[in-house]
């Protein structure tokens, strides 16, 4: 089937209809402070004695703010829809409500190397010896890019982690495949790393909120978009009838919120994610973090007390809108960001088909 499209194109470039207003890069970056960085390893090796050698994988960093205060705390909070993945610290997120450092996304068995690779990052900072707890856990959460990439040929090395976090910056995401995306399927289409954002009033004050995703997931007949049943429409259907991974989803928001507010959003993901159609499987790992960037202050330095400003429970309502209209459209915005992809053992994972999409959406 033919595919016309090119890399920077979105899912609203092909009249697919979402609710919500969204920023104005319709990004996570669009949260002020918050910035994306890639590592992508594309590589072709010599064939082995049972076929072609691909490295299809990578790593991706969301630092929540810049470089110089990533060891400060930043509040979260997490959800697990389906616990058959792994992301570092959620433990101690949901004793302590924190983390610190970036939040690094990669294939499974390189989880890892790349915290490793983050604490020798962190540790080597110079704001390091002056943090209040010298111990560190780092977040590293993970898709598994089997189908296309050497799995076991463990590629994803520290220079490539330092080179996710040092590239981080704001603006334009790009999408698809790149960093931790670059070997993953979603619906039984190529799949990869997504994002999007709505800006929402509460109180007469616009606050952002981001997602950010890893695509890696779904059966091609569950597909639906925009409420429309794509999977089951759409020319030559696969017939896998097997899940095909999982889903990460990190959210960001400007917005002033305590980590079980946050935790509240990141649950929130789950409806977005079945917007697009799946009910979810064993197999996948479906798992939400969810992150604010504004910090408690301290009225000086000897102080033994903190004091926040935070969203009353009862104005949430359009941040948990936001989160589910965010996730949903970083999703499709991950699919139609990727491109056709040859992988590990010459196995094929088509894009979905940019023409096709704009003609099943131009009445709209």
């Amino acid at each position: 089937m033919p595919n016309s499209k090119t890399s920077a194109t979105r899912a609203r470039d092909l009249n697919i209809p979402f609710a919500g207003q969204p920023g104005a890069y319709n990004a996570i970056t669009d949260v002020p402070g918050v910035q994306v960085g890639y590592s992508t390893l594309i590589n072709d090796l010599p064939d082995d004695d049972k076929g072609a050698v691909a490295v299809r994988t990578g790593v991706t960093a969301i630092l929540p703010d810049t470089h110089s205060k990533l060891l400060l705390r930043t509040w979260a909070g997490f959800s697990s829809f389906n616990g058959n993945g792994e992301l570092t610290g959620a433990h101690w997120i949901n004793e302590a409500g924190f983390f610190q450092g970036p939040i690094l996304i990669t294939n499974t068995h390189s989880v890892g190397m790349v915290h490793h690779a983050c604490l020798q990052w962190l540790t080597r900072q110079p704001e390091y010896e002056e943090t209040k707890d010298l111990w560190l856990l780092p977040v590293v959460a993970e898709t598994c890019d089997a189908d296309l990439n050497d799995i076991n040929g463990f590629h994803v090395k520290a220079e490539h982690v330092f080179e996710a976090i040092e590239s981080a910056e704001s603006g334009a995401v790009a999408e698809g495949n790149v960093g931790g995306g670059t070997g993953m399927r979603c619906y039984e289409f190529k799949g990869g790393s997504g994002s999007a954002s709505r800006v929402v009033s509460i109180g007469g004050k616009d606050y952002h909120i981001g997602a950010f995703v890893q695509a890696n997931f779904g059966l091609r007949k569950d597909l639906n978009i925009a409420g429309r049943p794509v999977g089951q429409l759409y020319p030559q259907q696969g017939n896998k009838e097997k899940d095909s991974g999982s889903l990460i989803v990190v959210i960001a928001t400007d917005a002033p919120l305590l980590p079980d507010q946050l935790q509240r959003i990141a649950r929130r993901c789950t409806l977005g994610m079945a917007r697009t159609g799946t009910s979810g499987y064993d197999g996948s790992g479906d798992l939400f973090i969810a992150f604010s960037t504004a910090r408690p202050q301290t009225s000086d330095g000897d102080s033994t007390e903190q004091s926040a400003s935070f969203l009353p429970a009862e104005k949430l309502d359009l941040l948990f809108e936001a989160s589910v209209q965010s996730t949903e459209e970083a999703i499709v915005n991950a699919m139609v960001g990727a491109q056709d992809m040859v992988g590990h053992r010459g196995h094929e994972q088509p894009a979905i088909d940019h023409q096709w999409l704009r003609s099943l959406f131009a009445a709209d």
